[in-house]
């Protein structure tokens, strides 16, 4: 009586844990991981969408506070042409232990694209002469405009930019 006890006390905590590994594993959002060749062609669509490019990381604390702001722009312009691809520069061995616990807790729902490519100095002149590296920066564009910033943007500083040069 006590192994039939211990086996299906074992057996439910077994079920138990396979169960919430598996919930976890649901929840958890895919991250690709790119380098600049693959990332580049997003930095140059020819059509009628605003796209707003947001380069930041998990361990970069101005980029986790504006995070929410960009957010709630991509929600307000959710049913538009206007689209927020997220580019962290975290490092690939951290996307499981760092980025989709992150990205799940503060419940992100944009593209997040992890971007690993040791030749920064010479990818991040192609995404603008004006950038130093430093994070976050941010590039807006269309096909009728484009703006790079590096720092940090407020909602409103944001949606301005986005609300004068959508298409």
């Amino acid at each position: 009586m006590k192994y039939l006890l211990l086996i299906l006390i074992g057996t439910f905590v077994i079920q138990s844990c396979t169960y919430q590994a598996e919930e976890e594993q649901a929840t958890t959002p895919s991250i690709p991981v790119v380098n600049f060749d693959e990332l580049e062609p997003l930095l140059h669509h020819d059509n009628d969408t605003t796209y707003i490019i947001n380069f930041w990381a998990t361990w970069c604390k101005p980029c986790v506070t504006e995070l929410p702001d960009f957010e709630k722009v991509a929600e307000f312009y959710n049913d538009q042409k206007v689209t927020l691809i997220l580019v962290s520069l975290d490092f690939p061995k951290q996307v499981e232990s760092h980025v989709a616990p992150f990205i799940a807790e503060h419940n992100v729902k944009s593209e997040v694209i992890l971007l690993f490519d040791t030749k920064a100095n010479v990818w991040i002149d192609k995404v603008s002469p004006e950038w130093s590296g430093s994070l976050p920066a941010t590039l807006v564009y269309n096909k009728n405009f484009r703006k790079f910033h590096e720092g940090s943007y407020s909602y409103e500083e944001l949606k301005s930019i986005v609300e004068l040069n959508k298409l």
